[in-house]
C-alpha cells in the first residue's frame, strides 16, 4: 500500500467552511482513563483486604452529549482536568481511608463518590449544560471493577 502526502493542507474559509465542522446532531458517548494508586483497607471484611494493601486503580469517565458548532462534545482536555483536580489529585498515593469521607473504602463506596465529585464540578463550572456522565468505572484489580450509571444514581434519587 502506498501512501500519498497530502499536497495541500485544509483551510478554515477555504476548503472547509464553518457551517460544515459540525458533521450531525446526534447524542455521543466521549471516556477518558487515568490510573492512580492508593492504599486502604476494609472494615468488617475477613479476607486479605482487611489489611493495610494498595491497588493501581483504573478509573473511566464515560459522558454523552450532542456536539457543539465545531463538532466537539466536551473536549477531552477538560474531562481530564475535572477527574484530576476533584479525584485523582485527592486520592493518588494517599490512604484512602483518610482521605475520603467516612465510609468502608470499597469499590462500589468509592466509584459513587467519584461519581459525585465529577457531576459536581460540570454543574459548578456551567460550561457543558448539554453533558451527562453516563457511566464511572472504577477498577481496583485488572478483572474487577464497580460502575455507576447515570440511570442508577438518578433512580436512587427518586427512592424514598
Amino acid at each position: 500500500m502506498t501512501y500519498e502526502i497530502p499536497k495541500q493542507i485544509e483551510r478554515l474559509g477555504e476548503e472547509i467552511q464553518e457551517h460544515q465542522l459540525r458533521y450531525h446532531n446526534r447524542r455521543v458517548i466521549v471516556s477518558k482513563e487515568f490510573t492512580f494508586d492508593s492504599a486502604h483497607h476494609l472494615h468488617l471484611y475477613e479476607g486479605k483486604c482487611k489489611s493495610l494493601h494498595g491497588h493501581t486503580y483504573k478509573l473511566q469517565t464515560m459522558m454523552s452529549g450532542k456536539t457543539d458548532h465545531r463538532g466537539l462534545t466536551i473536549d477531552f482536555a477538560d474531562m481530564k482536568r475535572i477527574a484530576k483536580e476533584r479525584v485523582i489529585d485527592k486520592l493518588d498515593h494517599r490512604y484512602l481511608n483518610e482521605v475520603l469521607p467516612p465510609m468502608n473504602t470499597t469499590a462500589e463506596n468509592m466509584v459513587v463518590w467519584i461519581y459525585e465529585q465529577i457531576q459536581d464540578a460540570l454543574v459548578e463550572e456551567g460550561h457543558y449544560p448539554n453533558i451527562r456522565i453516563e457511566e464511572i468505572r472504577l477498577w481496583e484489580t485488572p478483572t474487577s471493577y464497580a460502575a455507576v450509571t447515570r440511570e442508577m444514581m438518578e433512580a436512587d434519587e427518586h427512592v424514598g
